[in-house]
């Protein structure tokens, strides 16, 4: 990562690049965990279920209306219109055209089930730095890992209790629905609850490491830099 300016110990980077950082190693990851073949991932499963239990509606449709959903509960809880909050759907875009590059090139790695369980477990610890990078580059990121980051500093709960609640909200939402209407668990796997029990503590941790050694800043940033929201994320 590019250094911007160093003041004492601790190095100041920009947000844009973390965020662009973030995109691509988060988009990578989660190529590699459909690859895998092992569950969607948690904040999916819920359209995805949607989609199964609904199909008059397609699986982006679904996923557009409930980013739009998290987006508009957080302009409800914040009581105002928060007009950077639309260029999270920007981001997602570009995230998703990331996603769709990596993953017409993952096919051609091997895909037996060591290979398979490989790719999820190197995978997750990715996917927890890309999410604390997300978090700390005060910009708009994508609708999903906003509606975790801005939602701990709203609740002031510290974000990999809030992240892991809302993942396995979405998981057990998913499961109920298409057991009940579907008599099966189409989508949710072994993955996307270890995924939902990990992502959230991963990037915890790799947050507070980032805390240590650096500072973010962005063209959004205040002049003076306060605490970031959700401590701990």
């Amino acid at each position: 990562m590019q250094k911007q300016q160093t003041s004492g110990r601790r190095i100041t980077v920009r947000g844009e690049l973390a965020l662009a950082v973030a995109g691509t190693i988060n988009s990578f990851a989660v190529a590699a965990t459909v690859y895998a073949g092992l569950g969607i991932s948690p904040v999916s499963s819920f359209p995805y279920a949607l989609s199964l239990v609904f199909p008059f509606l397609t699986l982006g449709t679904w996923t557009y209306l409930f980013q739009g959903a998290m987006i508009l509960t957080l302009m409800i809880l914040r009581r105002r219109f928060v007009p950077t909050y639309l260029f999270s759907f920007v981001v997602g875009f570009a995230f998703g055209n990331l996603l769709d590059v990596f993953g017409a090139w993952w096919p051609a790695m091997p895909h037996t089930m060591g290979w398979r369980i490989l790719y999820f477990a190197l995978s997750c610890p990715v996917i927890g730095l890309g999410i604390a990078l997300s978090n700390r580059c005060k910009l708009p990121i994508i609708p999903a890992d906003l509606f975790a980051r801005d939602l701990a500093g709203i609740l002031n709960k510290p974000f990999p209790r809030v992240k892991m609640t809302i993942d396995l909200t979405c998981v057990t939402v998913a499961a109920l629905l298409t057991a009940g209407f579907l008599h099966n668990l189409q989508g949710v796997g072994a993955g996307t609850v270890i995924g939902a029990l990990c992502y959230g503590p991963l990037g915890g941790w790799f947050g507070r490491l980032l805390d240590r050694h650096f500072d973010f800043v962005s063209v959004l940033s205040p002049k003076r830099e306060g605490a970031e929201p959700g401590a701990g994320g």
